[in-house]
Protein backbone atom coordinates (compact mmCIF):
# COMPACT_ATOMS: atom_id res chain seq x y z
CA UNK A 1 0.00 0.00 0.00
CA UNK A 2 1.29 3.44 -0.93
CA UNK A 3 1.66 6.10 1.77
CA UNK A 4 -0.70 9.08 1.79
CA UNK A 5 2.05 11.35 0.51
CA UNK A 6 2.86 8.94 -2.34
CA UNK A 7 -0.79 8.76 -3.37
CA UNK A 8 -1.09 12.55 -3.33
CA UNK A 9 2.02 12.81 -5.48
CA UNK A 10 0.65 10.31 -8.01
CA UNK A 11 -2.66 12.18 -8.09
CA UNK A 12 -0.97 15.49 -8.80
CA UNK A 13 1.19 13.97 -11.54
CA UNK A 14 -1.92 12.57 -13.19
CA UNK A 15 -3.76 15.88 -12.91
CA UNK A 16 -0.78 17.63 -14.49
CA UNK A 17 -1.10 15.24 -17.45
CA UNK A 18 -4.77 16.12 -17.89
CA UNK A 19 -6.30 13.09 -16.15
CA UNK A 20 -9.82 13.72 -14.83
CA UNK A 21 -11.00 10.17 -14.11
CA UNK A 22 -9.52 6.91 -12.82
CA UNK A 23 -10.73 3.38 -13.43
CA UNK A 24 -9.59 0.53 -11.19
CA UNK A 25 -9.99 -2.43 -13.54
CA UNK A 26 -10.03 -5.96 -12.20
CA UNK A 27 -11.11 -8.92 -14.35
CA UNK A 28 -13.89 -11.46 -13.97
CA UNK A 29 -13.23 -15.19 -14.33
CA UNK A 30 -13.21 -14.83 -18.14
CA UNK A 31 -10.50 -12.15 -18.01
CA UNK A 32 -12.92 -9.36 -18.98
CA UNK A 33 -12.12 -6.00 -17.33
CA UNK A 34 -14.64 -4.64 -14.82
CA UNK A 35 -14.51 -1.56 -12.63
CA UNK A 36 -15.91 1.76 -11.54
CA UNK A 37 -14.72 5.19 -12.58
CA UNK A 38 -13.95 7.85 -9.97
CA UNK A 39 -12.99 11.51 -10.44
CA UNK A 40 -9.28 12.12 -9.90
CA UNK A 41 -9.99 14.03 -6.68
CA UNK A 42 -11.19 10.78 -5.12
CA UNK A 43 -8.10 8.73 -5.99
CA UNK A 44 -7.09 8.51 -2.32
CA UNK A 45 -10.46 7.00 -1.45
CA UNK A 46 -10.28 4.46 -4.28
CA UNK A 47 -6.74 3.54 -3.24
CA UNK A 48 -8.12 2.59 0.17
CA UNK A 49 -10.90 0.41 -1.24
CA UNK A 50 -13.81 2.84 -1.38
CA UNK A 51 -15.27 1.26 -4.54
CA UNK A 52 -17.58 -1.62 -3.64
CA UNK A 53 -19.02 -4.27 -5.93
CA UNK A 54 -21.84 -6.76 -5.73
CA UNK A 55 -19.97 -9.94 -6.56
CA UNK A 56 -23.20 -11.76 -7.38
CA UNK A 57 -23.59 -9.46 -10.41
CA UNK A 58 -20.34 -10.72 -11.96
CA UNK A 59 -19.13 -14.05 -13.31
CA UNK A 60 -16.85 -16.10 -11.13
CA UNK A 61 -16.65 -14.09 -7.92
CA UNK A 62 -18.49 -16.73 -5.92
CA UNK A 63 -21.02 -14.55 -4.13
CA UNK A 64 -24.68 -14.91 -3.25
CA UNK A 65 -27.21 -12.06 -3.16
CA UNK A 66 -26.89 -11.78 0.63
CA UNK A 67 -23.07 -11.58 0.74
CA UNK A 68 -21.16 -8.44 1.67
CA UNK A 69 -19.72 -6.34 -1.13
CA UNK A 70 -16.24 -6.77 -2.54
CA UNK A 71 -13.88 -3.80 -2.79
CA UNK A 72 -11.29 -3.22 -5.50
CA UNK A 73 -7.91 -1.64 -4.81
CA UNK A 74 -5.98 -0.18 -7.77
CA UNK A 75 -2.34 -1.04 -8.38
CA UNK A 76 -0.74 2.40 -8.52
CA UNK A 77 2.51 0.97 -9.90
CA UNK A 78 0.88 -0.01 -13.20
CA UNK A 79 -1.04 3.07 -14.32
CA UNK A 80 -1.76 3.69 -18.02
CA UNK A 81 -3.16 6.98 -19.27
CA UNK A 82 -5.51 6.01 -22.08
CA UNK A 83 -3.82 7.17 -25.31
CA UNK A 84 -7.17 7.61 -27.07
CA UNK A 85 -8.89 9.16 -24.02
CA UNK A 86 -6.17 10.93 -22.02
CA UNK A 87 -8.65 12.21 -19.45
CA UNK A 88 -8.83 8.63 -18.11
CA UNK A 89 -6.16 6.72 -16.17
CA UNK A 90 -6.39 2.92 -16.31
CA UNK A 91 -5.21 1.03 -13.21
CA UNK A 92 -5.27 -2.76 -12.85
CA UNK A 93 -6.91 -3.66 -9.57
CA UNK A 94 -7.22 -6.46 -7.05
CA UNK A 95 -10.37 -7.47 -5.25
CA UNK A 96 -10.51 -7.48 -1.47
CA UNK A 97 -13.06 -8.52 1.15
CA UNK A 98 -12.93 -7.11 4.68
CA UNK A 99 -9.58 -5.56 3.81
CA UNK A 100 -7.97 -8.85 2.80
CA UNK A 101 -7.08 -10.11 -0.70
CA UNK A 102 -10.11 -11.88 -2.15
CA UNK A 103 -9.12 -15.44 -3.12
CA UNK A 104 -11.56 -15.62 -6.06
CA UNK A 105 -9.79 -12.72 -7.78
CA UNK A 106 -7.59 -14.25 -10.47
CA UNK A 107 -4.99 -11.46 -10.21
CA UNK A 108 -4.80 -12.21 -6.50
CA UNK A 109 -4.35 -15.91 -7.34
CA UNK A 110 -1.38 -15.09 -9.56
CA UNK A 111 0.19 -12.86 -6.90
CA UNK A 112 -0.09 -15.75 -4.45
CA UNK A 113 1.93 -18.00 -6.77
CA UNK A 114 4.46 -15.25 -7.43
CA UNK A 115 4.97 -15.02 -3.66
CA UNK A 116 5.55 -18.79 -3.50
CA UNK A 117 8.12 -18.50 -6.28
CA UNK A 118 9.80 -15.68 -4.36
CA UNK A 119 10.06 -17.94 -1.28
CA UNK A 120 12.13 -20.26 -3.48
CA UNK A 121 14.26 -17.32 -4.64
CA UNK A 122 12.63 -17.13 -8.07
CA UNK A 123 11.02 -14.39 -10.11
CA UNK A 124 8.73 -15.31 -13.01
CA UNK A 125 9.16 -13.78 -16.45
CA UNK A 126 6.38 -14.08 -19.00
CA UNK A 127 6.01 -13.00 -22.60
CA UNK A 128 2.61 -13.35 -24.31
CA UNK A 129 2.42 -13.39 -28.11
CA UNK A 130 -0.72 -11.50 -29.12
CA UNK A 131 -2.55 -12.77 -32.20
CA UNK A 132 -5.70 -10.96 -33.32
CA UNK A 133 -8.05 -10.71 -36.29
CA UNK A 134 -9.02 -7.31 -37.74
CA UNK A 135 -12.40 -7.81 -39.41
CA UNK A 136 -15.55 -6.24 -40.76
CA UNK A 137 -18.78 -7.22 -38.99
CA UNK A 138 -22.07 -7.06 -40.85
CA UNK A 139 -25.47 -6.23 -39.40
CA UNK A 140 -26.33 -9.93 -39.13
CA UNK A 141 -23.21 -10.51 -37.01
CA UNK A 142 -21.25 -12.30 -39.73
CA UNK A 143 -17.55 -11.56 -40.12
CA UNK A 144 -15.38 -11.05 -43.16
CA UNK A 145 -11.83 -10.00 -43.96
CA UNK A 146 -12.11 -6.27 -44.82
CA UNK A 147 -9.20 -6.03 -47.27
CA UNK A 148 -10.24 -7.50 -50.67
CA UNK A 149 -6.56 -7.96 -51.56
CA UNK A 150 -5.89 -10.08 -48.44
CA UNK A 151 -6.87 -13.37 -50.03
CA UNK A 152 -3.72 -15.43 -50.53
CA UNK A 153 -4.12 -19.11 -49.73
CA UNK A 154 -0.95 -18.82 -47.63
CA UNK A 155 -1.07 -15.23 -46.37
CA UNK A 156 1.49 -15.56 -43.57
CA UNK A 157 3.95 -12.63 -43.62
CA UNK A 158 2.14 -11.09 -46.59
CA UNK A 159 3.65 -7.60 -46.92
CA UNK A 160 0.84 -6.24 -49.08
CA UNK A 161 -1.90 -7.30 -46.69
CA UNK A 162 0.13 -5.88 -43.81
CA UNK A 163 0.32 -2.48 -45.50
CA UNK A 164 -3.39 -2.69 -46.33
CA UNK A 165 -4.22 -2.16 -42.65
CA UNK A 166 -1.36 0.20 -41.88
CA UNK A 167 -3.49 2.81 -40.07
CA UNK A 168 -4.65 0.38 -37.38
CA UNK A 169 -1.29 -1.36 -37.16
CA UNK A 170 0.52 1.94 -36.76
CA UNK A 171 -1.80 3.04 -33.95
CA UNK A 172 -1.20 -0.26 -32.18
CA UNK A 173 2.57 -0.29 -32.67
CA UNK A 174 3.05 3.36 -31.77
CA UNK A 175 1.04 3.01 -28.57
CA UNK A 176 2.78 -0.21 -27.51
CA UNK A 177 6.14 1.55 -27.82
CA UNK A 178 4.91 4.79 -26.23
CA UNK A 179 3.81 2.72 -23.25
CA UNK A 180 7.35 1.37 -22.94
CA UNK A 181 6.55 -2.24 -23.76
CA UNK A 182 9.26 -2.45 -26.45
CA UNK A 183 7.54 -3.85 -29.51
CA UNK A 184 10.18 -5.80 -31.40
CA UNK A 185 8.12 -7.41 -34.15
CA UNK A 186 4.71 -7.32 -35.83
CA UNK A 187 3.47 -9.14 -38.89
CA UNK A 188 0.58 -10.44 -40.93
CA UNK A 189 -0.10 -13.83 -39.41
CA UNK A 190 -1.07 -17.19 -40.86
CA UNK A 191 -4.68 -16.31 -41.74
CA UNK A 192 -6.27 -13.60 -43.85
CA UNK A 193 -7.01 -10.60 -41.65
CA UNK A 194 -4.83 -11.87 -38.79
CA UNK A 195 -1.90 -10.04 -37.17
CA UNK A 196 0.59 -10.63 -34.37
CA UNK A 197 2.29 -8.21 -31.98
CA UNK A 198 5.41 -9.31 -30.11
CA UNK A 199 6.69 -7.09 -27.32
CA UNK A 200 9.29 -7.72 -24.65
CA UNK A 201 8.59 -10.08 -21.81
CA UNK A 202 8.28 -8.72 -18.29
CA UNK A 203 7.53 -10.07 -14.84
CA UNK A 204 4.44 -12.25 -14.87
CA UNK A 205 2.05 -9.75 -13.29
CA UNK A 206 3.08 -6.92 -15.60
CA UNK A 207 2.72 -9.08 -18.72
CA UNK A 208 -0.78 -10.16 -17.72
CA UNK A 209 -1.74 -6.52 -17.08
CA UNK A 210 -0.38 -5.56 -20.48
CA UNK A 211 -2.12 -8.34 -22.38
CA UNK A 212 -5.43 -7.44 -20.71
CA UNK A 213 -5.00 -3.81 -21.70
CA UNK A 214 -3.85 -4.69 -25.22
CA UNK A 215 -7.10 -6.52 -25.93
CA UNK A 216 -9.04 -3.41 -24.91
CA UNK A 217 -6.76 -1.16 -26.97
CA UNK A 218 -6.98 -3.31 -30.11
CA UNK A 219 -10.76 -3.17 -30.02
CA UNK A 220 -10.83 0.61 -29.52
CA UNK A 221 -8.46 1.33 -32.40
CA UNK A 222 -10.38 -1.10 -34.63
CA UNK A 223 -13.60 0.76 -33.83
CA UNK A 224 -11.93 3.97 -35.00
CA UNK A 225 -11.36 2.25 -38.37
CA UNK A 226 -14.97 1.06 -38.60
CA UNK A 227 -13.81 -2.53 -37.95
CA UNK A 228 -13.65 -4.97 -35.06
CA UNK A 229 -10.64 -6.66 -33.50
CA UNK A 230 -11.26 -10.11 -32.10
CA UNK A 231 -9.04 -12.42 -30.09
CA UNK A 232 -11.66 -15.17 -30.42
CA UNK A 233 -9.71 -18.45 -30.70
CA UNK A 234 -11.29 -19.60 -33.97
CA UNK A 235 -13.49 -17.06 -35.79
CA UNK A 236 -13.32 -18.97 -39.10
CA UNK A 237 -13.54 -22.73 -39.53
CA UNK A 238 -11.11 -22.76 -42.45
CA UNK A 239 -8.50 -20.35 -41.10
CA UNK A 240 -5.83 -20.46 -38.40
CA UNK A 241 -6.92 -19.62 -34.86
CA UNK A 242 -5.71 -16.90 -32.49
CA UNK A 243 -3.05 -18.10 -30.09
CA UNK A 244 -1.53 -16.29 -27.10
CA UNK A 245 1.61 -18.37 -26.59
CA UNK A 246 3.07 -18.12 -23.08
CA UNK A 247 6.88 -17.78 -23.06
CA UNK A 248 8.10 -18.51 -19.54
CA UNK A 249 11.32 -18.50 -17.53
CA UNK A 250 12.46 -18.05 -13.96
CA UNK A 251 15.10 -15.59 -12.82
CA UNK A 252 17.17 -15.20 -9.68
CA UNK A 253 15.56 -12.54 -7.48
CA UNK A 254 18.92 -11.30 -6.23
CA UNK A 255 20.92 -11.17 -9.46
CA UNK A 256 18.22 -11.11 -12.15
CA UNK A 257 19.97 -14.01 -13.91
CA UNK A 258 17.84 -16.17 -16.20
CA UNK A 259 17.83 -19.55 -14.44
CA UNK A 260 16.69 -21.42 -17.55
CA UNK A 261 19.50 -20.22 -19.84
CA UNK A 262 22.68 -22.11 -20.61
CA UNK A 263 24.94 -22.80 -23.57
CA UNK A 264 23.41 -25.62 -25.67
CA UNK A 265 26.84 -27.32 -25.52
CA UNK A 266 26.41 -27.58 -21.73
CA UNK A 267 22.94 -29.10 -22.08
CA UNK A 268 22.97 -32.89 -22.64
CA UNK A 269 19.63 -32.55 -24.44
CA UNK A 270 21.04 -29.75 -26.60
CA UNK A 271 18.22 -27.21 -26.28
CA UNK A 272 20.01 -24.56 -24.24
CA UNK A 273 17.98 -25.18 -21.11
CA UNK A 274 19.16 -25.80 -17.55
CA UNK A 275 17.99 -28.75 -15.47
CA UNK A 276 15.75 -26.29 -13.59
CA UNK A 277 14.10 -25.39 -16.87
CA UNK A 278 13.48 -29.03 -17.74
CA UNK A 279 11.98 -29.65 -14.32
CA UNK A 280 9.66 -26.68 -14.85
CA UNK A 281 8.55 -28.25 -18.13
CA UNK A 282 8.11 -31.55 -16.31
CA UNK A 283 5.56 -29.91 -14.01
CA UNK A 284 3.70 -28.37 -16.94
CA UNK A 285 3.48 -31.75 -18.67
CA UNK A 286 2.42 -33.52 -15.47
CA UNK A 287 -0.59 -31.23 -15.23
CA UNK A 288 -0.93 -30.55 -18.96
CA UNK A 289 -4.47 -31.85 -19.34
CA UNK A 290 -5.78 -29.78 -16.43
CA UNK A 291 -3.88 -26.69 -17.59
CA UNK A 292 -5.54 -26.97 -20.99
CA UNK A 293 -8.84 -25.77 -19.48
CA UNK A 294 -7.15 -22.55 -18.37
CA UNK A 295 -5.08 -21.99 -21.52
CA UNK A 296 -7.99 -22.81 -23.87
CA UNK A 297 -11.07 -21.89 -21.82
CA UNK A 298 -13.95 -21.81 -24.33
CA UNK A 299 -15.99 -24.13 -26.52
CA UNK A 300 -14.50 -22.33 -29.50
CA UNK A 301 -10.93 -22.94 -28.27
CA UNK A 302 -11.10 -26.60 -29.24
CA UNK A 303 -11.94 -25.78 -32.83
CA UNK A 304 -8.40 -24.41 -32.90
CA UNK A 305 -6.89 -27.42 -31.09
CA UNK A 306 -7.70 -30.00 -33.76
CA UNK A 307 -5.15 -32.58 -34.83
CA UNK A 308 -3.82 -32.58 -38.36
CA UNK A 309 -5.70 -35.18 -40.37
CA UNK A 310 -9.03 -34.29 -38.78
CA UNK A 311 -9.09 -31.05 -40.76
CA UNK A 312 -8.98 -30.52 -44.54
CA UNK A 313 -6.08 -28.05 -44.29
CA UNK A 314 -2.66 -27.74 -42.71
CA UNK A 315 -2.50 -27.17 -38.95
CA UNK A 316 0.14 -26.83 -36.26
CA UNK A 317 -2.37 -27.30 -33.47
CA UNK A 318 -0.56 -28.25 -30.23
CA UNK A 319 -2.66 -31.29 -29.36
CA UNK A 320 0.09 -33.42 -27.77
CA UNK A 321 1.17 -33.20 -24.12
CA UNK A 322 4.87 -33.15 -25.00
CA UNK A 323 7.87 -30.89 -25.49
CA UNK A 324 10.68 -30.36 -27.97
CA UNK A 325 12.89 -27.72 -29.55
CA UNK A 326 11.53 -25.69 -32.46
CA UNK A 327 9.10 -28.50 -33.25
CA UNK A 328 5.65 -26.89 -33.31
CA UNK A 329 3.82 -30.20 -33.14
CA UNK A 330 4.57 -30.24 -29.39
CA UNK A 331 2.41 -28.26 -26.97
CA UNK A 332 5.60 -27.01 -25.28
CA UNK A 333 8.63 -25.96 -27.24
CA UNK A 334 12.01 -24.53 -26.36
CA UNK A 335 12.62 -21.89 -29.05
CA UNK A 336 15.97 -21.64 -30.78
CA UNK A 337 18.64 -20.44 -28.35
CA UNK A 338 16.88 -21.85 -25.29
CA UNK A 339 16.51 -19.98 -22.04
CA UNK A 340 12.72 -20.24 -21.95
CA UNK A 341 9.84 -22.57 -22.66
CA UNK A 342 6.78 -21.73 -24.71
CA UNK A 343 3.35 -23.18 -23.96
CA UNK A 344 1.45 -23.13 -27.24
CA UNK A 345 -1.97 -24.11 -25.89
CA UNK A 346 -2.90 -20.63 -24.71
CA UNK A 347 -5.33 -18.82 -27.02
CA UNK A 348 -6.79 -15.35 -27.32
CA UNK A 349 -9.65 -16.08 -24.90
CA UNK A 350 -7.26 -16.84 -22.03
CA UNK A 351 -7.63 -15.11 -18.68
CA UNK A 352 -3.88 -14.47 -18.40
CA UNK A 353 -3.82 -14.17 -14.60
CA UNK A 354 -5.69 -17.44 -14.13
CA UNK A 355 -3.58 -19.39 -16.63
CA UNK A 356 -0.28 -17.89 -15.43
CA UNK A 357 -1.08 -18.76 -11.82
CA UNK A 358 -1.64 -22.41 -12.73
CA UNK A 359 1.31 -22.65 -15.14
CA UNK A 360 3.70 -21.14 -12.60
CA UNK A 361 2.42 -23.41 -9.84
CA UNK A 362 2.85 -26.47 -12.07
CA UNK A 363 6.38 -25.44 -13.01
CA UNK A 364 7.34 -24.84 -9.38
CA UNK A 365 5.99 -28.27 -8.47
CA UNK A 366 8.15 -29.76 -11.21
CA UNK A 367 11.18 -28.10 -9.62
CA UNK A 368 10.32 -29.13 -6.07
CA UNK A 369 9.74 -32.73 -7.13
CA UNK A 370 12.61 -32.85 -9.64
CA UNK A 371 10.32 -34.02 -12.45
CA UNK A 372 12.22 -35.12 -15.56
CA UNK A 373 10.18 -34.52 -18.74
CA UNK A 374 12.24 -37.07 -20.66
CA UNK A 375 13.69 -36.68 -24.12
CA UNK A 376 12.54 -33.83 -26.36
CA UNK A 377 10.31 -34.91 -29.24
CA UNK A 378 11.82 -33.78 -32.53
CA UNK A 379 9.71 -35.75 -35.01
CA UNK A 380 6.56 -34.49 -36.66
CA UNK A 381 4.20 -36.03 -34.12
CA UNK A 382 1.30 -35.93 -36.58
CA UNK A 383 3.14 -38.52 -38.68
CA UNK A 384 3.70 -41.04 -35.87
CA UNK A 385 1.37 -43.99 -35.57
CA UNK A 386 -0.77 -44.39 -32.47
CA UNK A 387 1.50 -47.24 -31.38
CA UNK A 388 4.64 -45.15 -31.79
CA UNK A 389 3.15 -42.29 -29.76
CA UNK A 390 2.00 -44.66 -27.02
CA UNK A 391 5.47 -46.23 -26.86
CA UNK A 392 6.93 -42.77 -26.24
CA UNK A 393 4.32 -41.99 -23.60
CA UNK A 394 2.91 -39.07 -25.58
CA UNK A 395 -0.71 -38.38 -24.68
CA UNK A 396 -3.27 -36.26 -26.48
CA UNK A 397 -4.52 -33.19 -24.71
CA UNK A 398 -8.31 -32.76 -24.27
CA UNK A 399 -10.27 -32.60 -27.52
CA UNK A 400 -13.07 -30.35 -26.25
CA UNK A 401 -14.02 -28.12 -23.33
CA UNK A 402 -15.86 -30.90 -21.51
CA UNK A 403 -12.77 -33.14 -21.52
CA UNK A 404 -10.60 -30.25 -20.40
CA UNK A 405 -12.90 -29.35 -17.50
CA UNK A 406 -13.09 -33.02 -16.49
CA UNK A 407 -9.27 -33.10 -16.32
CA UNK A 408 -9.22 -29.77 -14.46
CA UNK A 409 -11.73 -31.08 -11.91
CA UNK A 410 -9.93 -34.40 -11.43
CA UNK A 411 -6.48 -32.94 -10.68
CA UNK A 412 -5.97 -32.18 -6.93
CA UNK A 413 -3.20 -29.77 -7.91
CA UNK A 414 -5.85 -27.31 -9.15
CA UNK A 415 -7.52 -27.10 -5.75
CA UNK A 416 -4.15 -26.75 -4.02
CA UNK A 417 -3.24 -23.88 -6.33
CA UNK A 418 -6.51 -21.96 -6.61
CA UNK A 419 -8.42 -22.94 -3.50
CA UNK A 420 -11.72 -24.79 -3.51
CA UNK A 421 -13.94 -21.79 -4.24
CA UNK A 422 -12.16 -20.41 -7.30
CA UNK A 423 -11.70 -23.91 -8.68
CA UNK A 424 -15.41 -24.62 -8.24
CA UNK A 425 -16.47 -21.31 -9.80
CA UNK A 426 -14.46 -22.01 -12.95
CA UNK A 427 -15.92 -25.50 -13.25
CA UNK A 428 -19.47 -24.20 -12.76
CA UNK A 429 -19.19 -21.57 -15.47
CA UNK A 430 -17.40 -23.79 -17.95
CA UNK A 431 -19.81 -26.69 -17.55
CA UNK A 432 -22.66 -24.24 -18.07
CA UNK A 433 -20.95 -22.96 -21.23
CA UNK A 434 -20.56 -26.50 -22.56
CA UNK A 435 -24.17 -27.42 -21.82
CA UNK A 436 -25.54 -24.21 -23.34
CA UNK A 437 -23.49 -24.82 -26.47
CA UNK A 438 -24.96 -28.28 -26.90
CA UNK A 439 -28.50 -27.03 -26.38
CA UNK A 440 -28.08 -24.47 -29.15
CA UNK A 441 -29.26 -25.37 -32.66
CA UNK A 442 -26.67 -24.13 -35.13
CA UNK A 443 -27.05 -22.99 -38.72
CA UNK A 444 -24.90 -25.99 -39.72
CA UNK A 445 -27.48 -28.37 -38.23
CA UNK A 446 -30.38 -26.60 -39.91
CA UNK A 447 -28.66 -26.61 -43.29
CA UNK A 448 -27.64 -30.26 -42.96
CA UNK A 449 -30.75 -31.84 -41.47
CA UNK A 450 -33.83 -29.70 -42.20
CA UNK A 451 -34.20 -31.04 -45.76
CA UNK A 452 -32.50 -34.38 -45.19
CA UNK A 453 -35.10 -35.65 -42.71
Amino acid sequence: MKSESEIRKIKQELKDKGVKYCIGAYVDIHGIPKGKVVPIEHLEHMAHGSELYTGYALDGLGQKPNDDEIASVPDLDHIIQLPWQPEVAWMPADNTLYGEPYPLSTRVALKKQLAKAAEMGFGFNLGIEAEVYLLKQHADGSLEVPDPDDKLVKPCYDARAFLGQFSWLDKMATTINDLGWDLYSLDHEDANGQYEFDFMYADGLTSCDRYTFLRLMAKEYAKQEGLIATFMPKPFADKTGNAAHFNMSLYDLETGKNLFACDPKDDPRGLGLTELGYQFIGGIIKHGKALCAAFAPTVNSYKRLVRQGDMPYFTWAPVFNSFGSNNRTNSIRVPMGGGRCESRNADGAVNPYFAAALALAAGLEGIREGIDPGKPQEDNLYELSEGEREARGIEFLPKNLQEAVDAFEADPFVTETLGQELRDEFITYKRREWNTYHQNVTSWEIERYSHLF
